[in-house]
């Protein structure tokens, strides 16, 4: 359903440009660059792209669901270890872009790469009546009492990868936190925007993990929080891009991974706060090398997911 056609932007984008009647792209947030992205390609190449846009936890449930029928032609997941996890399974088709050539090694594989990068924080509502904080254990003390918000592992990828991050360093001090900010009121109401939006309202003072783009792009549009980073370490939220094995348009996906991660493709996605996927594209925000952190072992955590997550929803949510 797709005719090959030779174009001059799409030597620009190192590939041949594949015009289908449709691509289908199903992305975790931020919503509005998705729709840039999409707007882009097609006045680029002549070819739709039709999005979903959720949480992790829903494009996920949604692939899984189409899994025997498959519509998804190219995801991007705000959690590292999904791709881990798909391509393990022998779901992913094999490509490396030739714009991929200035993002790190350790971000990218021959089945994805990052399309950009996040990190975690804590962000404060700078009007609130607490204490700026400024390292995670802080939160544990008697002025923060019911005031703290996490987003839920389950539903937040970056959030599990936080998890995952603070035991990889911690150890099982990183539990005894976890129950800490639990014993001190701590709410997990859902994914990302659930956790910040008490915290924008003023009905509570910070979150613990969150996202840090979303926050940066709020305080820019004047909400009185501050994005805090500990010093002690964070971990970063790579986003993989991945091309399904499944799709019957390969050229056409091949194409748009190769637009995400050219030039105009990367700058759209650092006007959101995101760091850029790309070392040579400049950011809004601090980048990896401004911040303590924290490895995390994807393989390892991937496989563990289900035992991780409940442990936190006995340490914290069920408490």
């Amino acid at each position: 359903m797709f005719r090959v056609m030779t174009m001059t932007s799409a030597l620009l984008l190192g590939t041949t440009a594949a015009q289908a009647d449709t691509l289908t792209f199903y992305t975790a947030g931020p919503g509005g660059l998705a729709d840039a992205l999409a707007a882009a390609f097609e006045a680029e190449t002549g070819t739709k792209v039709e999005v979903f846009q959720g949480t992790t936890g829903q494009v996920m449930a949604r692939l899984e669901a189409e899994e025997s029928n498959p519509q998804a032609d190219v995801v991007v997941s705000a959690s590292w270890g999904s791709a881990v996890d798909m391509a393990a399974r022998g779901l992913l088709m094999d490509y490396v872009s030739a714009n991929a050539e200035t993002v790190p090694e350790s971000l990218k594989t021959e089945n994805y790469a990052a399309q950009g990068i996040s990190a975690l924080a804590m962000v404060w509502n700078t009007q609130s009546e607490t204490p700026r904080p400024s390292e995670w254990a802080d939160l544990t003390a008697p002025e923060y009492n019911g005031q703290i918000t996490m987003p839920d592992p389950a539903q937040s990828g970056a959030a599990f990868d936080l998890v995952v991050g603070l035991e990889s360093s911690m150890g099982d001090d990183a539990w005894t936190l976890l129950g800490d900010l639990a014993e001190n009121g701590m709410i997990v109401p859902g994914p990302n925007a659930a956790a910040l939006n008490p915290v924008l309202q003023g009905a509570a003072s910070v979150v613990f993990g969150a996202v840090d783009y979303i926050s940066y792009a709020q305080a820019a549009e004047g909400e009185t929080i501050e994005v805090i980073v500990p010093a002690s370490g964070t971990v970063i939220a790579p986003r993989p891009m991945m091309i399904l094995a499944s799709t019957d348009q390969p050229e056409a996906a091949k194409a748009f991974v190769d637009f995400v991660l050219s030039e105009e493709g990367q700058k759209l996605v650092a006007e959101t706060y995101l760091m850029p996927a790309r070392t040579d594209i400049e950011g809004l925000r601090p980048g990896i090398d401004e911040l303590t952190v924290i490895e995390v072992d994807e393989d390892a955590a991937s496989a563990r997911r289900d035992e991780i997550i409940a442990r936190f929803n006995e340490v914290v949510v069920n408490r």
